[in-house]
């Protein structure tokens, strides 16, 4: 070890996640990127992930579309064929050349879509009927159809069956995605759910459909290879909760008792792409307590508030999302105390197979 690492930083120390064996706590968070063709990974991508994996470092795919109902983004990658599972192949492979952990996230949008994404033209699924307020972001959303019930089975079947593909291709694991105002959380959050059956009503209720699709994908491929991903707090695509701390407090213990690998978590600071300062970072605390295994955070962290985090026992591993787009070295930047690439917003979702994904420059190389 050089002269410079003698005093390691708390987010750069080696961690046994399961089975396992991670060199330091920084995680590649999930990010869309806008540039699998057709939902189809290119290999870009390859290149795209592996400038960014380390022997022992964890990376998180981008949302990945369980079904052909699940999209509502431009060329957002799917796993639901034997054509995407055969591209994300060499995919996975360079980043297992490289020694990195990788796990992809699975997702199904629900109302965030429009009739242009779904097969045939058809209305996008939700837990309701309630649609995105026409113009958010830009866009006009299509009103959604709520799910009936036999149909959400289909779509607890659509989570297992791409967990199955995804180990087919490779990945040491998946993350489901129940963040961001996406279908899980259109369930879980009562601003939302709507809904006056078995899936609607009370907390139990509205989190049994995220729960059901936890335990196919772990009966599917086995609890050590499943996370999952939560944003109690965030209000995001019109997603909100009247007792975020209970619906928190209620999915980490169930969670826990599945004996899911890890969780993952949006910290409440973090509302989209916005970091509110000054907001508490000690809300996840008591999530934090109740699951027992691997405890992941996110939202807006950098080198100093993610090692205090580790340090102060408020995660085991830290996600970084924007900073790491732009250094795909970051634990090395990190380890040295280096310089940081600025990102550039402007090419997050363009689908350029290089401008703003690969030509970011490694620190020998800025």
């Amino acid at each position: 070890m050089a002269a410079e690492d003698t005093d390691v930083i708390p987010l750069l120390t080696p961690y046994k996640m399961g089975e396992f064996a991670l060199s330091h706590r920084i995680v590649l968070a999930p990010l869309t990127r806008d540039r699998s063709y057709n939902n189809v990974p290119q290999p870009h991508a390859a290149l795209y992930y592996s400038q960014r994996a380390t022997k022992g470092g964890l990376l998180i795919t981008e949302a990945t579309g369980v079904s052909d109902t699940a999209q509502g983004y431009p060329d957002t990658p799917g796993i639901w064929t034997k054509e995407h599972v055969e591209a994300w192949k060499p995919i996975v492979d360079a980043v297992h050349q490289k020694g990195g952990v990788f796990f992809v996230q699975l997702w199904h949008v629900g109302r965030v879509s429009t009739h242009d994404y779904q097969p045939g033209g058809k209305a996008p699924l939700s837990s309701t009927d309630k649609g995105l307020t026409p113009g958010l972001y830009g866009v006009e959303w299509s009103p959604p159809r709520q799910l009936a019930i036999d149909e959400i089975r289909g779509i607890v079947n659509d989570f297992r069956l791409a967990a199955r593909n995804a180990i087919e291709a490779g990945f040491d694991g998946v993350e489901i995605h129940g963040a961001n105002g996406y279908l899980i959380e259109q369930f879980m959050k009562d601003q939302v759910n709507d809904r006056t059956d078995e899936y609607g009503g009370s907390l139990e209720n509205r989190c049994r459909f995220a729960l059901e699709v936890a335990e196919a994908i772990t009966d599917e491929i086995g609890v050590k290879r499943v996370g999952m991903r939560l944003s109690p707090y965030s209000d995001f695509n019109e997603a909100g909760d009247s007792d975020p701390d209970g619906l928190g407090l209620y999915m980490a213990n169930a969670l826990s008792k599945l004996d899911l690998v890890y969780l993952h978590v949006i910290e409440p600071r973090a509302v989209g792409s916005t970091v509110i300062e000054g907001c508490a970072e000690d809300q996840l605390l008591p999530m934090r307590k109740a699951f027992k295994n691997t405890f992941i955070a996110a939202g807006g962290f950098n080198r100093t508030t993610g090692s205090a985090a580790v340090a102060g026992d408020g995660a085991d591993l830290v996600a970084f999302g924007r900073l790491f787009l732009a250094n795909p070295d970051l634990p090395t930047r990190y380890r040295l105390d280096a310089p940081l690439n600025k990102y550039d917003r402007n090419t997050f979702y363009i689908p350029d197979p290089v401008v703003g994904y690969t030509d970011y420059p490694f620190l020998q190389e800025a």
